[in-house]
């Protein structure tokens, strides 16, 4: 007989050697694409060193982070200063033998560095970069890339190893580090880290289109590697978290359309023309594909696609990336849209839900992903409206997510990852399962969305421009806001009567910018500038 110990310890060094073997060929010179081989050669993160100073506390650095002016709105103000709270005591410093080149803040999750939850923590980080780099954490990602442009999308932050094999349908995603990067860039002009973080990108770009897409050039995914985990997607013979069920996906599709068009741009900025052709043919290819296989006229909605050529008819909030790729028509984002202001579909007490009432398994607790209120989700909702005009429809689901969100920290003093579409007992409550203390990507409420969405300022560094769409009455504002490399300002609206007085601003800067000002009833909008130099 054998002992139980000597089987497992077999077995054990046994996946050892076949993942090392497995490794060493998908990263030997015959597995790299011959237009990654350059791209790889730039990437600078493969080589660094991390930093040996100190990590910050944050009370130690809460002077240099901006500070939102609400008059009436305490609870928003302490939500606002926790949240910072929270990041700061999640702070880490790379582990002896992870590999990891830089500080970063963790997913706060379990003991990995996901590639989706780091892009849109980053989103809100970007406001604190004067005291703490937290832009670095996606370093880690791109010195763990593999040498033929693959990075997987949870890596393990004490020992640096991959949590999923490169050809699992789970391995890697969503493609939202393009679009992360780029709204860093646009919030404070750094072309010298564009520069470095461009040969990264592209690179996994490119391999993501040579392993996740089908002949025709769509992409596919998992339930968790969408990260929208057990929303029920693929048709019944296939498991919905872990298989691609030979099916399109949507969201998978519209991401790489996004990042087709956001590489263009740095490579337009960057001067890497050459980079240009090759992807502008797969965003036009992509477009065709979205809006000719995916797009249903009788019902206005974007659908997945399962093998039999069938729509899966699964309302949910993944078909909205739509509108932040603009692979929508003006027709069809208008349609799209009513879906957002349908009852029956995605209008619940606290919006927006990831996945419509109409559908079965639509939990009013949120069953996470099965009807949960997400961060990430409604921020890339509150972008694509934002980038169709909908401006008053973005603060209206701002409005309704944030009352949601400071009522539960009202009510516990604390964030979750999900929220309850609806209101039990009158109350909003965390999704179920939720975790708390949740600062992670739900930082993206309390900060960004309530700076960009409830404020309704939004920054232009790339083109030294501030736009501020006014829709609140009460004094509101921001003290001591970054704005590009050097820039701090002092932006304050005084109180008015109704939303059709024009705003008296107040615009402190040390560096020259322009400031455009909106205001009005819907429809009836005014705008003025300001010129401060």
């Amino acid at each position: 007989y054998v002992s139980i110990d000597i089987v497992f310890h077999f077995v054990y060094h046994f996946h050892e050697v076949i993942t090392m073997l497995h490794s060493f060929l998908q990263n030997s010179e015959y597995s790299i694409p011959s237009r990654n081989k350059g791209l790889m050669a730039e990437n600078v993160f493969l080589s660094a060193s991390p930093d040996s100073k100190p990590l910050p506390s944050f009370d130690k650095v809460k002077d240099l982070l901006p500070a939102p002016v609400w008059d009436g709105h305490k609870n928003a103000i302490d939500a606002y200063w926790k949240a910072w709270s929270i990041a700061f005591r999640n702070l880490r410093k790379p582990e002896t033998g992870s590999g990891f080149v830089s500080d970063f803040i963790d997913t706060a999750f379990n003991d990995c560095l996901f590639m989706w939850d780091s892009a849109f923590i980053l989103m809100f980080g970007k406001y604190g970069s004067r005291a703490f780099d937290f832009q670095q954490t996606l370093d880690n990602l791109y010195s763990h890339q593999h040498r033929d442009g693959y990075i997987c999308r949870e890596i393990n932050t004490y020992n640096g190893t991959d949590q999923f094999t490169r050809f699992d349908p789970s391995a890697t995603g969503p493609e939202v580090l393009p679009w992360c990067e780029w709204e860093y860039y646009l919030n404070t002009g750094d072309l010298d880290r564009l520069r470095k973080v461009f040969p990264p990108l592209l690179a996994y770009h490119n391999w993501m289109k040579q392993w996740h897409t089908w002949p025709d050039g769509s992409y596919f995914s998992s339930g968790l590697g969408c990260g929208m985990d057990n929303i029920p997607r693929t048709s019944a013979e296939y498991h919905f978290k872990f298989s691609h069920g030979h099916m399109i996906w949507v969201d998978a599709c519209m991401q790489a359309l996004l990042s087709c068009d956001i590489l263009i741009q740095m490579a337009s900025a960057l001067g890497r023309d050459e980079f240009v052709a090759g992807l502008a043919e797969e965003q036009q290819n992509l477009a065709r594909i979205i809006n000719g296989k995916l797009w249903d006229d009788a019902t206005g909605f974007y659908y997945d696609l399962w093998k039999n050529g069938e729509w899966n008819m699964v309302r949910h909030a993944g078909a909205f990336w739509a509108l932040l790729s603009g692979c929508a028509s003006r027709e069809q984002a208008a349609r799209l849209v009513k879906h957002l202001d349908d009852d029956t579909g995605f209008k619940t007490p606290n919006r927006v839900p990831a996945l419509a009432k109409e559908h079965p398994k639509f939990s009013a607790v949120g069953d996470y992903w099965c009807g949960g209120v997400w961060a990430p989700v409604n921020y890339m909702i509150l972008r694509g409206l934002d980038k169709y005009g909908y401006h008053g429809l973005a603060h209206e689901i701002a409005s309704d997510y944030l009352k949601a969100v400071y009522g539960v920290f009202r009510d516990t003093g604390t964030f979750f990852e999900n929220y309850s579409p609806e209101y039990l007992n009158g109350k909003p409550v965390p999704g179920d399962p939720a975790e708390p203390d949740f600062i992670g990507w739900t930082g993206l409420a309390p900060i960004t969305i309530l700076f960009e969405y409830n404020f309704g300022i939004k920054p232009d560094a790339q083109n030294k421009t501030i736009l501020w769409d006014v829709r609140l009455l009460e004094r509101h504002g921001i003290e001591k806001y970054p704005f590009g490399t050097d820039g701090q300002l002092r932006l304050i609206c005084e109180a008015r009567a109704d939303e059709c007085e024009e705003p008296q601003i107040i615009l402190e800067s040390n560096i020259p910018l322009k400031l455009e000002v909106h205001w009005g009833a819907e429809g009836h909008k005014q705008c003025k500038h300001i010129v401060c130099t």
